[in-house]
Order: C-alpha cells, then sequence, then structure tokens
C-alpha cells in the first residue's frame, strides 16, 4: 500500500506501520500470540493491561512480544477509578516503554503527563467532538473514534457522520473503531478523513485467540443483525451476541439498579458492582462451553465466514482494499 492511497496523514507514518491497521484492544481475548501475529503481518496490536492477573504477568507478556516480533505494540487502559490496578499499569507502561496507549473510560490526563517524556505515544477513545477537543487540548496524539458500529462498549454515531465531525472540529488524527470486516468498508472509512481504523471483532475468530471454540464459531455463525445493547456487563451500554441466555436474562437493568445509577453518590458504587459482575460473566463464557453464554463482539461479525489465523485475516482485508 502507498501512502498518497490515503488523504490524510496515514496511521502508517505514525507508528511506522505498514498498512493503518490496529488490531483492536479486546477484553479477555487479546494475547500476546495475536499481537506478535499481527506485527509480523503489517499491522499493529493493542491489548487490554487488565487482561492479566498480576503485574509481572503483564509486564511478561510484553517481552515476549518483543522478542518475537519487531513493530509497535500497545495497551489499552481503563484511566477511571473502577480500575484499581491503573497506576501500577501506567508505571509499568512507562517503564517498558510501549510504543502507544489508548485510553478509555476517563480522563487521559495523567496518562499523558506520564507518556510524553518518554515519547510514549497516546491514543483516546471518544465518542463526540466535546469530549475530543478535551483530549485534544490534554495532549494526546490521536482520536480512537468509537463509533456506532464498534464492539464492546460502542459510541452513540455512525461513522460516517462521527469522522468527517472530528476532522473538521479537531487538528490531530483520526482512527476510526467499529464496523470494518472487509475492504471496501475500510476504504469508505479512510475516505472519510480517518488516518486509520482499529479493528476488533473478526480476529476473535482466529485459530491464535484464546477463547473457546464456541466463542469463535458463534462469531463465524452469526451476523450484524444478531448484535445487541446490554447494560447489564459494565453499568454501560456493551454490544453481545444475542444469545438464547441473553435473551432470557434480558438487556436491561433492572428497576433497583436503574433507581440506584441515579444516585450521585451511590452510581459509581453500583457501576463497578455491575463491571465486576458482568466481568465473570464474560470470563465463563470465554473460556469453556456453558449455557450462560455472553459473548462481547460486534457488527463486523458480518463478514466473518470462518476460523483463520491472524494473518490470513490482515492480508484478506489489505487485498480487498487494493482492488
Amino acid at each position: 500500500m502507498t501512502n498518497s492511497k490515503i488523504k490524510t496523514k496515514s496511521l502508517c507514518d505514525i507508528l511506522n506501520i505498514k498498512y493503518p491497521v490496529i488490531m483492536a484492544p479486546m477484553f479477555l481475548v487479546s494475547n500476546a500470540d495475536m499481537l506478535i501475529e499481527a506485527i509480523k503481518a503489517g499491522i499493529t496490536g493493542c491489548v487490554p493491561a487488565l487482561n492479566y492477573r498480576t503485574d509481572e504477568q503483564f509486564r511478561d507478556a510484553i517481552k515476549s512480544i518483543r522478542e518475537r516480533a519487531t513493530g509497535p505494540v500497545g495497551v489499552n487502559l481503563i484511566v477511571n477509578k473502577s480500575n484499581i490496578k491503573f497506576k501500577q499499569q501506567l508505571q509499568s507502561c512507562v517503564n517498558l516503554k510501549v510504543d502507544y496507549i489508548i485510553t478509555s473510560l476517563g480522563s487521559p490526563e495523567t496518562t499523558i503527563k506520564a507518556c510524553k517524556p518518554h515519547g510514549i505515544k497516546v491514543f483516546c477513545d471518544v465518542t463526540d467532538v466535546k469530549y475530543a477537543k478535551k483530549v485534544e487540548a490534554l495532549g494526546c496524539d490521536a482520536l480512537i473514534a468509537v463509533n456506532k458500529e464498534a464492539g464492546g462498549h460502542c459510541g452513540p454515531t455512525p461513522a460516517n457522520i462521527l469522522i468527517p465531525e472530528l476532522v473538521k472540529e479537531c487538528s490531530i488524527p483520526v482512527i476510526s473503531a467499529g464496523g470494518v470486516s472487509n475492504g471496501m468498508q475500510m476504504k469508505e472509512i479512510l475516505e472519510l478523513g480517518a488516518c486509520g481504523i482499529s479493528m476488533g471483532s473478526p480476529f476473535i475468530a482466529t485459530h491464535e485467540a484464546g477463547v473457546s471454540e464456541a466463542y469463535k464459531q458463534a462469531i463465524v455463525n452469526h451476523g450484524a443483525e444478531d448484535i445487541v445493547l446490554t447494560e447489564k456487563l459494565s453499568g454501560s451500554p456493551c454490544t453481545v451476541i444475542n444469545t438464547p441466555y441473553v435473551q432470557k436474562v434480558g438487556t436491561k437493568r433492572n428497576f433497583i439498579e436503574t433507581l440506584l445509577s441515579k444516585n450521585k453518590k451511590l452510581k459509581k458504587f453500583i457501576k463497578m458492582i455491575t463491571w465486576q459482575k458482568g466481568t465473570k460473566a464474560l470470563k465463563k463464557a470465554a473460556f469453556s462451553t456453558t449455557y450462560d453464554t455472553v459473548w462481547c463482539a460486534g457488527p463486523s461479525i458480518e463478514g466473518v465466514r470462518s476460523i483463520r489465523p491472524v494473518k490470513q485475516v490482515v492480508a484478506e482485508l489489505i487485498e480487498e482494499f487494493e482492488q
């Protein structure tokens, strides 16, 4: 791919990669093997720090990736109070000098201040222009435009509206997150002004993903119409596959949860409890075959037809794009 095909400063230039693609950080799914294959395929990968139980495991994973592949490594940090490991995770990222950090669900100010002196780039999840301008003013290096088609915690605005708005109102690069499963969609996103894409859900159905075969096969068997929003995992709307179990338990918080979440003093506490319960449900479903299936995914699973190696997912995406 040549940079002339991309109208704005490409993610290729920002991170020194061959193709402007980030393998999105996916809770419980992303792992070292996936990132290694992503780097070898000419893109970059980002892993949630919370995917590791201990700081030692996290550090060992980053070191392993660097020993086995040469290219940029990213880490996703939850930067709000729900993440009690944040300070240690940030310090480890600085000590390891990871290439970039993607911040989610909170103010990136502390992260930006810690990373700037070390040349670590900070990209921030945003869902609207107002918040995008705030993080730009704080000094972030790029915006991760989380649109309506994103998997996990999606935004309220479609990509074809959000991307042009951010490109117009902000002066830093915009990376689109959500809704891309093939080269044509990638081309459309870049033509809107994005410098690159962050793609996650199609990579769940890969050989390197450490989740259960049932989860991978669910990505193959279901499509965009099977994705629903649930409030029961984290307190914020999150996309999941609409399995019989999800239909049974519903996607809305109950009356008491809704009432308590409106209380200023209690809402953070309630959200933390919801997140902890939701995390247990996701872990149970991700790594074992169970009736209690809560599989996180986005609409981009529409284009997945089989379980493939990471390098094949990348190769087919780029081949379609260049055609």
